[in-house]
């Protein structure tokens, strides 16, 4: 394609491309795919057409936003458009000027809708709306905020949504392609017949891990506790759903609104402390049972700390509760014995026999909490030749008397050490799911199981690209592990069945309106 620098498309971003160029289009391609360069095929072909006009390319991060832009300077002919990239560090007046000598600008949702609603500038004229990660294209989020704005004020329409999973939920797929006017659906997964021929095995390995005999006599104490607390829920008619941690923290926010008008409700007063003691027992059996009792003790560590600086009245209860000092106590033996969840034993084994295979190995270890990463890293690195680090969010949070959290030049500086093989391990959370550029790997751990399909694919879009891949699931036997799952299976098989399904119906939706607008006309 003209005004492309080295970089060729493949046959089935072609076919995508020519799709997106007449049609609105929600693009679901599994990391590493190349969305982004459909994305820049497209933007090229909307310039060609109105050459005074812009287009404006979203992303939900910072780090992601610029690496879009430094992709887009890599492969587009430099004279071709003016390129720049919005943050909220540049001042508004600054960014009016940018705004109107810029045929190409990158930002984050929150700046440009700012922006619109400051009435900086409008949208009239940009002839492409490009949204990545368009699953967050939802509810109040900026991105169907500015997809309104735009479908209201620009002259020349064009959208374009990209994302590796839109979810497995109906309505939510059917409100993003509803927010981005979205016309056509074009969806790729690993097992395509026009995308297997560019990718690499990827070998699928759940490794089964026994629940310790130990860590039961502790979670039936914990139980009895919770159960206690989801029977009070119920008796006092404000829960009436399974006692999830999603619908726990939902009711607890309806009691506390509900207290907002009605301060003195005594039902409300008492149901607002048993729901607040059952999602803690939640996540302390979350920790217990998937993370490392190291993780499990500083939890209860910190709700005793809580208690003595008397902060809060139901854990002062809670902590005072025969079983939960069972709890602690059996907890601390296990500790004094240096006793840990066969999971870090486990991940131990497997990253030195992966080693041992291959002398250049590249492994990502994805988990959950910040902690557990803290204390995976430790371990790690007293195994020879394997040098490891940790790779968090920009947030600061106190770990262990330790404030973790990584800037983003720090951040950048982990990836190019990841890429240049001073180390060899990288330990995430979140952050290494969506989008950032970290290299290919030869191996993806999961250190927990996760039921969102979304997070699920985009975890295991970091191997089995260019080179062939592994993915690796601990599952602790008989707990959440094993729920969860089970759960992301299903979810990611029931988000591909709803897509194909989704395109036949908004296929049929088109020729409906077009026949009604035929009508409505006669």
């Amino acid at each position: 394609m003209e005004f492309l620098v080295g970089i060729e498309p493949r046959e089935y971003q072609k076919k995508i491309f020519e799709t997106c160029m007449e049609k609105n289009c929600l693009v679901i391609l599994p990391t590493g795919l190349g969305k982004t360069l459909i994305a820049l095929m497209l933007t090229i072909d909307r310039l060609t057409k109105f050459p005074n006009e812009k287009v404006v390319f979203l992303a939900p991060t910072k780090p992601l936003t610029e690496q879009h832009f430094s992709f887009f300077k890599k492969h587009l002919t430099e004279l071709f458009a003016s390129m720049t990239l919005f943050t909220g560090e540049v001042k508004a007046e600054k960014r009016r000027k940018l705004w109107q000598n810029s045929d190409i600008i990158f930002s984050t949702p929150q700046c440009i809708a700012n922006d619109l609603k400051n009435k900086l500038y409008n949208l009239e004229n940009v002839s492409l709306l490009i949204e990545d990660e368009a699953h967050r294209c939802v509810k109040n989020y900026d991105y169907t905020y500015i997809a309104k704005c735009y479908k209201t004020q620009a002259k020349h329409q064009r959208i374009l949504g990209l994302t590796a999973s839109p979810g497995s939920e109906y309505e939510k797929i059917k409100e993003i392609c509803k927010n981005l006017s979205i016309e056509e659906v074009e969806i790729r997964i690993r097992e395509s017949t026009d995308v297997k021929p560019y990718l690499q095995e990827l070998k699928v390995e759940k490794e089964i891990i026994e629940f310790p005999e130990e860590f039961k006599e502790i979670r039936n104490a914990l139980l009895k506790i919770f159960s206690e607390n989801i029977e009070e829920l119920k008796n006092r008619n404000l829960l009436f759903v399974r006692p999830t941690k999603t619908n726990l923290i939902k009711l607890q926010k309806n009691i506390f609104s509900a207290l907002s008008k009605n301060k003195k409700n005594f039902n409300y007063l008492l149901g607002a402390s048993a729901c607040s003691t059952a999602i803690k027992i939640h996540h302390a059996l979350e920790l217990l049972e998937t993370q490392t009792l190291s993780n499990f003790n500083n939890y209860l560590k910190n709700l005793f700390k809580q208690a003595s600086e008397k902060k809060n009245k139901g854990v002062r209860k809670l902590v005072s509760k025969p079983e939960f000092n069972f709890v602690f106590l059996k907890t601390n033996e296990l500790i004094i014995k240096n006793f840990e969840h066969p999971k870090l034993k486990r991940l131990k084994e497997i990253v030195i026999k992966e080693k041992d295979k291959n002398k250049n190995i590249k492994i990502l270890i994805f988990t959950q909490f910040r902690e557990t990463a803290k204390i995976i890293v430790e371990e790690l690195n007293k195994i020879k030749g394997i040098k490891t680090k940790i790779f968090v969010g920009q947030v600061k949070k106190e770990i262990g008397g330790e404030v973790t959290g990584l800037n983003q030049k720090e951040q950048k500086k982990i990836i190019e050490e990841f890429s240049q093989g001073k180390i060899n391990v990288l330990c995430a959370t979140s952050i290494g799911e969506e989008g950032l550029d970290i290299p290919e790997v030869n191996i993806v751990i999961f250190y927990e199981t996760i039921p969102s399909a979304i997070r699920k694919i985009q975890r295991s879009g970091r191997t089995a690209r260019l080179i062939k891949g592994k993915l690796i699931i601990l599952v602790t036997k008989k707990t959440r592990d094993e729920t969860n799952y089970y759960v992301s299976k299903a979810k990611e098989k029931k988000m591909n069945f709803l897509i194909e399904n989704m395109k036949k119906k908004l296929s049929n939706e088109i020729k409906q309106k077009t026949i009604k607008d035929y009508l409505n006309e006669k």
